[in-house]
């Protein structure tokens, strides 16, 4: 049984596609064993709490200093014991020791098709404001391992989205969280749980 917890900042759209998941039994051999938010407004949180989830915030705002938070944040993290942490929109910068304590052990999934339109400033609608900027045909979405890096890591799934003409950041955000998010977030947490991924010379091998 995998034990996952979810880190998220706001509405909780990509959370609330796992639980959904594991519900149904599209993501098995898995246990939400907790929620972490940075933001104790975040609507992930009460969507925990319905499905009786342990949730908890875990804000900047309320240490002394960044070193203060991000053993705080690792406290709270390895408390639930995980196997696997999930990022589902989280956006705080990852400790250094987070990333060393759960190397290939933590996965992101971010709004465009890496290594297009991520990185440092790219998150939420900038992606895809960005995106419809540039003028391109097809944008999607990237489940990866978080590295040291920002989007840098070996990347496990992604999935393409059409741009429609006329589109606005907010309706193609809208279309690449239905057709891609919800969908490869909780494929990638299934392959996992079912011991189907190995990372190998940075790159993510999954297995037939």
């Amino acid at each position: 049984m995998l034990n996952v917890v979810v880190m998220v900042s706001g509405g909780g759209t990509n959370l609330q596609a796992i639980i959904d998941a594991v519900d149904n039994g599209t993501i098995t051999n898995t246990r939400l064993a907790g929620v972490i938010s940075n933001n104790k407004n975040a609507y992930a949180l009460e969507r925990a709490r319905i499905r009786g989830i342990p949730a908890q915030c875990v804000s900047p705002k309320d240490y002394e200093d960044r070193a203060q938070f991000n053993r705080k944040l690792l406290e709270a993290v390895d408390a639930y014991e995980p196997d696997l942490v999930v990022l589902a929109g989280f956006l705080v910068v990852i400790p250094p020791e987070m990333t060393a304590k759960y190397k290939n052990r933590m996965i992101n999934i971010h709004p465009s098709l890496i290594p297009s339109f991520c990185g440092t400033g790219y998150y939420g609608l900038k992606v895809h404001e960005a995106a419809l900027e540039r003028g391109v045909r097809v944008v999607g979405a990237t489940v990866h391992f978080v590295d040291e890096g920002t989007d840098t890591g070996p990347i496990l799934l992604q999935k393409a989205v059409e741009v429609k003409q006329g589109d606005t950041p907010k309706e193609l955000q809208r279309r690449v969280m239905e057709q891609a998010e919800w969908k490869i977030l909780p494929r990638a947490i299934d392959l996992i749980a079912n011991g189907k991924v190995t990372v190998k010379d940075k790159k993510a091998i999954i297995a037939q």
